[in-house]
């Protein structure tokens, strides 16, 4: 028995082009934490609910782990986050998520990521999310996807335009210290603008881990 035996989250592999969707083993984690501090947005900017990214330097290492870690423990079929580590190209560049509960009753649920400055601007940003919604979409069932971002990240915004988001109502949420405008979005199989066709593997598995067998 493997890891992946265990714990079918971490057999998942989503495949779209020179996009791909891995899972977040500890060997990949250091990767990511050095994405994560060479810089994910300007220092002016707050594009996350949590502003995890402004944590010091020295603390910022511990906390991602520990959150990832977290992810993984608290993974429950009613509740669960699935969190990838986004390859490009062979190398490293940020993470695609895809969260919910009650799953296999509300056949939805709310994607979340970030890219490493370094890779914005290229169109990675728009290739992951189409990845993890094909994903979701031809092989969770999902209904719908939801998606958020502070009026103040057009950014984000953009990509999920791209997608097929719609805009979905506004909601006044905190950040941090601070209260911000979110635009909440939603997509549907109707409105969803497909990317590279997608390969998956461990999907099975997985689909009986959620209850969906």
């Amino acid at each position: 028995m493997n890891l992946a035996d265990a714990f079918p989250p971490l057999g998942l592999r989503v495949e779209a082009g020179p996009v791909v969707l891995r899972p977040i083993t500890d060997d990949v984690l250091p990767e990511l934490v050095e994405v994560a501090l060479a810089g994910v947005h300007p220092p002016d900017q707050r594009p996350f609910y949590h502003p995890w990214t402004e944590a010091p330097a020295a603390e910022l290492p511990a906390n991602y782990v520990q959150f990832h870690w977290g992810v993984r423990a608290g993974f429950r079929p009613d509740r669960w986050a699935l969190e990838f580590a986004v390859e490009y190209e062979g190398r490293i560049v940020g993470t695609q998520g895809f969260s919910t509960s009650d799953y296999p009753v509300t056949r939805t649920g709310e994607t979340g990521s970030w890219l490493g400055l370094e890779f914005q601007g290229q169109g990675i940003g728009t290739r992951m999310r189409q990845a993890i919604c094909a994903f979701c979409f031809d092989h969770l069932d999902a209904a719908e996807i939801t998606s958020g971002a502070f009026l103040d990240n057009p950014a984000s915004l953009a990509v999920s335009r791209k997608v097929g988001y719609r805009p979905n109502g506004l909601r006044r949420l905190a950040r941090g210290d601070e209260t911000a405008t979110n635009q909440a979005l939603l997509l549907t199989r109707d409105t969803f603008v497909r990317g590279e066709p997608i390969h998956v593997t461990g999907v099975e598995a997985f689909r009986r881990f959620i209850g969906l067998a």
